[in-house]
Formats: structure tokens, C-alpha cells, sequence
């Protein structure tokens, strides 16, 4: 398996030679030793404490993986219940989360994946002995390659038990898939984000885009969030808009090949 050096990085891209200037993590991409194992289809899964949560914190990199042959899933704790939404559009709880589960499917679909969703309740989801089990379950079953999931450090409830479920489950599985950590809405949900990987989203960033609208327009302001934060990552990256995340393992040996482009991180 190929590693560069810190100072044969710095000679292939300038891009990275900035990143070390502006305090930005550093290392080298993984490459894969055989052809035939890069080429193989992944299944990535992409965790969110609510239903519009992994379009928006890994829309891009979810419609990036579709586009490249692999399977995507989407898997939301809650169905898209919410009191607080439900009383400011005047219908039940119940009425909500029918028509943001039915819209989340529709958001999926544009980014070529699969929604899934867990039975726990908006606001009172739960980490139990059960409840690591259940989620452990569904999960395994998937027999993911990848996983995306909310950084912990998150001012939502809902965020940190769908990360630390996840979390378990990673731990549960021998550390056998590779773990990365989004953010969404960060400095009002996500705090104390830093990216050790990035991706161009740019090429997706309209499907992305419509793909939000189709799930998040009952939320005001949204959209404008996490828009800001793609720039914001596509700025420090350099390009026009990316997805940050922080990878919890440096184990990966089948990326496609955009990810050879995103990765800032490596062991020296």
C-alpha cells in the first residue's frame, strides 16, 4: 500500500502546501493495491438523528458514492416528528411525520439512495442497554462499508445519541468499517468541528441542493446554514463548495477515486 511523505505531498500539490500555512491537518491519500478491490461496490450508510440530517451534513459525498456504482442508505433515529414544527404549521405530530418521511424517501431518491428509519421520538430519543442492541442490529445489517454519522460534540440531543449509538456499533463491529463524523449547522448545532477530510462537492452541489429543499423547506433558514458551511469547507479546501469530515480510522484501502482527492490526513 503506497504512502507519501509530508515533503512529497508538499511537491505534488500546492493546494496542500497552503493547507500547512493555514494550520490544516496534513497526510497522504490511501490507495488501494489491486484494481479489481478499488473497483469493488461499497455500501455506505449514512446515519442522522433526524430525517433530514445526512442530506445535509453528506448529501455530496452520498450522491458522490451513488454516482460511482455504490449502494447508499439513509438512516434516520426518528420518522420526522417534531411538536414544535407540527404547532407552527398547525397539523399533528403524527400528520408531520408522515409527510417528512414521505419527503425524505423523495429527498433520497434524488441522491440515488435508500431511506431507513429507526422508531424513536424527536427530542426523546433514547441510549439504552435496548436501544444499542436494536440500533446494532438494523445497522450490521446493512454490512456496511462506510458510515457516516453526527460529530458528538453536538448541541442537539437527537445528534449525540444517533453518534454515539453509531459509535458503539463501530466498536461492536471490530472497527471493520470506516467511521466518519459530519457536522450540520455548525457553531449553532456542531461545535469544535475540524475537518481531517475533505470533498469537492461541487459537481453534486445542485442535486445536493434540491435534495434539502425536498426535505428541509418546513425548517426556516435551513437551507442557508448549511449552504454557508459547504462554502465555508469548500474555502478552506479550495474549491467551491465541500463537505468536511473527521475520519475515525486510517484503515480505508478501497476509496473511490474522488476521495483520493479529499484526503488531508495521514499516519507519517
Amino acid at each position: 500500500m503506497m504512502k507519501l511523505t509530508r515533503r512529497e505531498i508538499l511537491e505534488k500539490s500546492p493546494r496542500l502546501a497552503g493547507a500547512v500555512a493555514m494550520g490544516l491537518p496534513l497526510a497522504a491519500p490511501v490507495l488501494a493495491e489491486e484494481p479489481s478491490t478499488a473497483q469493488r461496490k461499497l455500501k455506505v450508510v449514512a446515519v442522522g438523528g433526524h430525517v433530514d440530517d445526512p442530506q445535509g451534513g453528506c448529501g455530496g459525498a452520498m450522491a458522490l458514492h451513488a454516482e460511482q456504482g455504490h449502494e447508499v442508505v439513509a438512516l434516520s433515529l426518528t420518522h420526522g416528528d417534531s411538536e414544535p414544527i407540527a404547532g407552527q404549521l398547525g397539523i399533528s405530530n403524527k400528520e408531520l411525520a408522515a409527510r417528512r418521511s414521505a419527503d425524505a424517501i423523495k429527498s433520497c431518491a434524488l441522491l440515488k439512495a435508500r431511506m431507513i428509519f429507526m422508531d424513536q421520538i424527536d427530542l426523546h430519543t433514547e441510549i439504552t442497554p435496548a436501544r444499542y442492541q436494536e440500533f446494532s442490529r438494523t445497522m450490521l445489517a446493512e454490512k456496511p462499508d462506510i458510515v457516516f454519522t453526527h460529530w458528538p460534540i453536538d448541541t442537539h440531543p437527537d445528534h449525540r445519541v444517533a453518534s454515539l449509538l453509531t459509535y458503539n456499533t463501530w466498536l461492536d463491529a471490530g472497527l471493520k468499517f470506516e467511521l466518519y463524523y459530519y457536522e450540520v449547522e455548525t457553531g449553532r448545532q456542531t461545535q469544535h468541528f475540524f475537518p481531517n477530510h475533505y470533498v469537492d462537492i461541487t459537481p453534486v452541489e445542485a442535486r445536493k441542493r434540491e435534495a434539502c429543499f425536498t426535505n428541509g423547506a418546513t425548517i426556516e433558514g435551513w437551507w442557508g446554514l448549511h449552504e454557508a458551511m459547504q462554502r465555508f469547507r469548500g474555502m478552506e479546501y479550495g474549491c467551491k463548495a465541500a463537505e468536511g469530515f473527521v475520519h475515525m480510522s486510517s484503515r480505508l484501502i478501497c476509496p473511490p477515486p474522488f476521495w483520493q482527492h479529499g484526503c488531508r490526513y495521514a499516519e507519517e
